[in-house]
């Protein structure tokens, strides 16, 4: 039986209420990326917790509406420091995704587990100064298909744009790069992601493959000048992602109305104190240049905390 929107609400608002129970600590006073990577380190034998909501509304033409979705989640981080060197981390999202065909048809919708990554990011180079540092950190990982592939509802099996999970076993890697002062701190990762698809639990879907650039600037906005007694820092984020997707394909034949590169910029803003660091930010696509009836983003909105312990 079909969940009413009313009771979707109410498990949202849960789930919601249960992360502002679990925040409560976090260390350090430096800002941090919001949609990059960085390179600096989990401390040694230390846990960090992230937790991330995160709201996306896109359409597959602006003009006739032909297809709109929304997707909405909630990222849950664990990260982990072996030593000064290597951390480890587990990401797993829960998804709650809907997609309107048509002025008039019928909403199509699911939520659910999504698909985990673990991966590992291990600190090449460093090189520590007087009030800041420089990492290079290689990043290896795998996303997990744990995420339902084949839900379905009174009409059939649903789209795969609404499907939890992907189906698919995809190993991804790249490097990041990390600069860090008192004052600001900037972040550049580069990373590709190759997705397998194309089984039996996908469904014979496969997703083309993903590369990104990213980048972030973080920039202390308050206090102007450093001293004892600051209960907190005020960061100002601007970053930029491209991001380039190959074509999907269906039971091996290749999707040309499919795929395309994207062009975001995301201004955010950051509160860090000892114990936690709350943020927000919007990203906006500049450019969009996608093959077909490929569903563009409109934006996409983020809200963040995480802490150590």
């Amino acid at each position: 039986m079909r969940r009413t929107r009313s009771a979707r609400s109410r498990s949202w608002l849960c789930r919601l209420t249960m992360i502002g129970v679990i925040i409560g600590w976090t260390t350090g006073a430096s800002g941090a990326p919001i949609t990059v990577t960085t390179a600096l380190p989990v401390a040694e034998g230390e846990f960090m917790v992230r937790e991330q909501i995160i709201f996306n509304h896109g359409d597959s033409d602006p003009k006739t509406k032909a297809r709109e979705r929304t997707a909405r989640t909630i990222v849950s981080v664990l990260a982990y420091g072996v030593n000064s060197d290597l951390a480890v981390f587990a990401v797993v999202p829960y998804v709650s995704k809907s997609l309107k065909a048509g002025a008039s048809a019928i909403g199509r919708h699911a939520d659910g587990l999504g698909d985990m990554k673990i991966f590992g990011r291990y600190t090449l180079f460093k090189n520590n100064f007087n009030g800041g540092s420089f990492r290079i950190a290689p990043v290896a990982g795998l996303k997990i298909p744990t995420g339902n592939s084949n839900r379905r509802d009174a009409l059939g099996r649903l789209p795969i744009s609404v499907q939890p999970g992907s189906g698919s076993w995809d190993p991804f890697g790249g490097v990041v790069i990390t600069y860090q002062t008192l004052d600001f701190q900037i972040d550049a990762a580069i990373s590709y992601t190759v997705n397998t698809g194309a089984n039996s639990t996908a469904n014979g879907f496969k997703f083309g493959d993903v590369s990104r650039l990213d980048g972030s600037f973080q920039y202390r906005l308050w206090p102007g000048k450093l001293g004892s007694g600051t209960p907190g820092f005020l960061y100002g984020v601007l970053e930029a992602n491209l991001v380039h997707q190959q074509n999907n394909h269906v039971n091996g034949i290749e999707d040309a109305g499919s795929g395309g590169t994207r062009l975001f910029l995301v201004p955010g803003l950051q509160y860090v104190t000892r114990r936690w660091i709350a943020e927000a930010a919007i990203q906006l696509p500049v450019m969009q240049n996608l093959n077909g009836m490929a569903l563009r983003d409109h934006y996409t909105a983020r809200a963040g905390l995480r802490f150590n312990f």
